[in-house]
């Protein structure tokens, strides 16, 4: 099995990913389902993509049935916090707030994700 930490998931890996993190797990029939909602996805395109995530230790597989139920080895906030930190150093020039100033820029924050970010940056600033 790959080792995960080098593992840099692909576009439509991710959507994969999100789909098992947030159901724990599942066959490939319900995670091409829960693909289908919001993209044009073929069945045997779904279940190439999980063998090679299998393959490359991103998922496991238990084939003890005769359909495979799938579950994430990589945590959600594991896989955030290598891609947020590789973006930060590529993107926009190892300068997290240039992120964060590009992220509150285009995107609107909720009165309480704005307080969240304050509480952070306040918790941030006694360190």
């Amino acid at each position: 099995m790959a080792n995960t930490k080098t593992i840099k998931p692909t576009e439509s890996e991710l959507e994969i990913l999100n789909v098992l993190w947030v159901k724990g797990t599942a066959s490939v029939r319900e995670v091409h389902e829960e693909l289908l909602k919001y993209k044009e996805a073929g069945y045997t395109t779904t279940l190439k993509l999980m063998q090679i995530m299998h393959e490359k230790g991103l998922v496991k597989r238990d084939d003890s049935v005769k359909t495979h139920i799938y579950q994430a080895t990589v945590s959600r906030e594991k896989t955030q916090k290598h891609l947020v930190g590789k973006m930060i150093d590529t993107l926009f020039g190892g300068s997290p707030t240039a992120m964060v100033m590009q992220a509150l820029g285009n995107h609107k924050a909720s009165p309480e994700e704005l307080e969240a970010i304050q509480q952070m940056i306040n918790n941030l600033k006694k360190q």
